[in-house]
């Protein structure tokens, strides 16, 4: 038995993508994103777009529900009510395993500071933790789509 999507996204991360690139990278190509197109969209979410806001491995789970669920066409206001139905749940069942969705929270430490970035490479957070959320994020995923 192959690897399950979980663990391919714990991998892509391990090889230095991001953790909304390596979400995103688990699903794209099954919904008809190339992946080098997506890991460029996905690239600048990483560590909570920069700012330690919104988990990356969040936005990224949220790119999917778009790829899966999201409006393409004008007036199509089903799929948009759809798709923000489906960003509310899992927000809520993330919440409901980690807490929050912000990547300082999460880490408790902020990331976009060079004394956070510090922090976390001390403490091996993107070795132990990070790649949790991903898969949290995958996993999450998995039980909605």
């Amino acid at each position: 038995m192959g690897m399950g999507r979980a663990e391919n996204a714990v991998e892509y991360f391990s090889k230095g993508f991001n953790c909304s690139q390596a979400v995103l990278s688990a699903y794209c190509e099954e919904f008809g994103l190339d992946m080098d197109t997506a890991m460029k969209v996905s690239c600048a979410f990483g560590s909570g777009m920069k700012m330690g806001e919104t988990c990356g491995a969040v936005t990224g789970a949220l790119m999917v529900i778009g790829l899966k669920f999201g409006q393409a066409k004008e007036n199509d206001w089903e799929s948009k009510e759809k798709t923000y139905a489906m960003v509310r749940e899992f927000i809520k069942r993330y919440k409901e395993i980690n807490n929050s969705v912000i990547c300082r929270e999460l880490l408790n430490c902020d990331i976009s500071t060079e004394e956070g970035m510090k922090e976390a490479r001390e403490k091996e957070y993107f070795r132990c933790i990070c790649p949790r959320l991903v898969s949290d994020a995958v996993k999450t995923l998995e039980s909605m789509l």
